[in-house]
């Protein structure tokens, strides 16, 4: 009887949190199950749908139940005001999946900054600023020295994924907020970041199953967040470069991160080592080189491009083959992960840690901080015990939660 009992929905707002959601009316009926006619009928208040049904669209759209009975949407920015220009992305026009990682990045940055004022705790302001006018090089040394890893430190970790948690810890430390997102291909976006200061956003895609690629689109993304802090980039709405000239801005930022990545003076001892000649480097011995440096064949290949190991002709061939093995790959499934360790993964430390901290104080109710962590209240204290023993920083699985 209660499946039947109809929601005194507002009409036009079904159709903005649709729209705002980045569905057309089709492609939320495939998504819903819900026939189109039927959606337009809600939607011109031709019929009411119940309340299981509003739920149902609530539940699609990500939008809080309580929106669609509003008299009037609420006022908000357009999410392209917010991210850096992604190649490929139209502004406007992003797909339903990337809209919902960008607006849980986005509440999230915003919760983080009224805790911290709460709690009186300091911003720290990111101390970064580049400008396109750098030698690459020059930019990358200087801000490798800000992020505080020594070479040695580099070369003594363990695997890649341990380079993976000290390259996003030392963002983190900075100022910037390191999170990661799921649910949206990789053809979209392997990293994006929220030109929003002070603290800043960068959000990593799950999908990513590399933690050295990881690593590289981490540095990558912070590149673009020091140039913004420059004022040589804007928000994707305004940014109004050619695409031959976006391209040079990337190309800057690639260079820039495997600078940061791959340290000149150490590369130079391995490459007197290896005496490999000028564009004779192929697949394994790239592989090789990158290993060392817990990085991405990738990145290691656009680093001797930098530096003269390779011409651009060689770089172009190597990177053919490349993508040739790339594609030959079958995608590799993650592990097994708990809430908390989702959590933690997705929203990082200090997130977590600025949350409960909030809690604790009671500043915050229980149900704000579940809502906040994205966590059911019965794994809150799984996660306090995962920040306190760090269990979850030692497992590759783990830092793959999706």
């Amino acid at each position: 009887m209660g499946s039947r009992i109809p929601a005194l929905v507002n009409p036009p707002m079904l159709t903005w949190a649709r729209e705002e959601a980045g569905y057309t009316i089709e492609s939320a009926a495939e998504q819903t199950g819900f026939a189109v006619g039927r959606l337009r009928a809600w939607e011109s208040n031709e019929a009411k749908p119940t309340v299981r049904q509003a739920q149902a669209l609530a539940k699609c759209y990500h939008w809080p139940f309580g929106l669609f009975f509003l008299p009037q949407p609420p006022s908000l920015p357009p999410l392209a005001g917010v991210y850096r220009r992604l190649p490929g992305i139209q502004p406007g026009v992003e797909s339903p999946e990337l809209r919902v990682a960008i607006r849980i990045m986005s509440h999230r940055r915003e919760a983080a900054l009224q805790l911290s004022g709460e709690l009186g705790a300091p911003v720290v302001e990111l101390p970064m600023t580049i400008h396109l006018s750098e030698n690459p090089a020059d930019a990358g040394r200087r801000l490798r020295r800000q992020l505080g890893v020594s070479a040695q430190e580099q070369l003594d970790w363990p695997d890649e994924w341990k380079a993976w948690r000290r390259w996003r810890d030392a963002v983190e430390t900075i100022g910037v907020l390191v999170f990661q997102f799921p649910k949206v291909g990789l053809d979209q976006v392997r990293g994006l970041s929220l030109l929003c200061f002070p603290l800043p956003v960068i959000g990593i895609n799950t999908k990513e199953s590399s933690a050295g690629a990881r690593s590289f689109t981490l540095l990558h993304e912070l590149v673009h967040l020091a140039l913004a802090q420059g004022h040589e980039e804007q928000v994707a709405q305004t940014e109004k470069r050619s695409e031959a000239g976006w391209r040079e801005v990337e190309r800057f930022a690639e260079e820039v991160a495997s600078t940061i990545l791959i340290p000149e003076e150490v590369l130079a001892r391995f490459l007197a080592r290896m005496s490999v000649p000028k564009d004779q480097w192929d697949l394994p011995l790239v592989r090789k080189l990158a290993n060392s440096f817990r990085v991405t064949p990738a990145a290691m290949a656009t680093r001797l491009r930098s530096l003269g190991a390779l011409t651009w002709d060689g770089y172009w061939r190597w990177k053919r083959q490349w993508d040739t093995y790339i594609g030959t790959l079958k995608p590799r499934g993650g592990g097994f992960a708990t809430p908390a360790e989702k959590a933690l993964s997705r929203g990082g430390r200090p997130f977590a840690q600025l949350v409960l901290e909030a809690l604790d104080a009671n500043r915050i109710t229980a149900v704000d901080a579940c809502r906040y962590l994205d966590l059911r209240f019965d794994h809150v204290e799984k996660l306090r015990m995962e920040l306190r023993t760090g269990v979850s920083a030692g497992s590759m699985p783990r830092d793959q939660a999706g």
